[in-house]
């Protein structure tokens, strides 16, 4: 296997065919590698059109939904999916063409870890919810920590909340590091002025402290599908936020991971 992202092809897996925060990052996430990747969707849908117009390579991998929620245990979905052991065949078929699979989304990552105990190719799980009992069922949450510690060869969180649920949740410290989503911060600058994020909730635009930076970055996750918020962000944030939060550091830390996990499988 190689050991440079320059030559490595990845298979990206998201289980949405809409455009929300974790395909809006994913699609980030991808654009580097678009020549040596696929991004296998499990659902049609406007994602699939965005990723064409940025020419990013995408395959739909199934014609039928899997239908899982939350607060409801994630493998009694599966089980009861016919359509489970037809995809988990495609994702096998599909990865003995590329290097690493890099999941998305928690169901992509357990369809991503069923078909890698048998392709026994790298596992990456983009982790960007915390996992707790205000988001997912107890179960579904012992099954996706155990599952990555297990089969994951690498967990990337989006932040530091989001690591220490994984880790208080049973996950292995060694497998999870932190990227924070980054963007074009070029693109997010506009005149000081305050903002709302919610009912009453207003940010009054100002140089951040220094003990500010991970609160911005939750902050930014959740406004990245409103970009007249963020642009209101990064102007508060100056350069403290295209020094963190850049889409050239992302880009640049998850190809140092992706280097040094396929290092690790020479």
């Amino acid at each position: 296997m190689p050991n440079s992202t320059q030559s490595t092809k990845i298979l990206f897996l998201d289980q949405s065919g809409n455009i929300g925060g974790a395909e809006l990052s994913l699609l980030d996430v991808a654009r580097p590698y678009r020549d040596r990747c696929l991004v296998g969707l499990f659902q049609d849908g406007p994602y699939r059109q965005l990723l064409e117009r940025a020419q990013i390579p995408v395959q739909i991998l199934t014609s039928e939904s899997l239908e899982i929620r939350r607060d409801s245990p994630i493998w009694q979905s599966l089980l009861a999916s016919r359509s489970l052991i037809s995809l988990v065949k495609t994702v096998i078929h599909f990865s003995r063409e590329y290097d690493i699979a890099y999941t998305n989304t928690p169901k992509a990552f357990i369809v991503g870890a069923i078909a890698s105990a048998v392709s026994r190719h790298p596992l990456v799980y983009h982790l960007r919810d915390i996992l707790s009992r205000e988001h997912f069922s107890w179960a579904n949450v012992q099954l996706l920590t155990t599952l990555a510690n297990r089969f994951a060869t690498l967990v990337i969180a989006n932040s530091q909340a989001t690591r220490q649920a994984f880790i208080d949740a049973g996950g292995r410290p060694d497998l999870v590091q932190v990227v924070y989503n980054g963007f074009n911060v070029d693109f997010y600058q506009a005149a000081p002025r305050a903002i709302s994020l919610g009912s009453a909730d207003l940010i009054s635009v100002s140089p951040l402290p220094s003990s500010e930076p991970v609160k911005l970055a939750e902050i930014i996750h959740h406004c990245r599908t409103h970009p007249e918020q963020t642009r209101a962000i990064a102007q508060a944030a100056q350069l403290r936020a295209r020094t963190l939060f850049s889409q050239s550091k992302m880009e640049q830390k998850i190809d140092t991971l992706l280097q040094t996990l396929l290092s690790r499988h020479v």
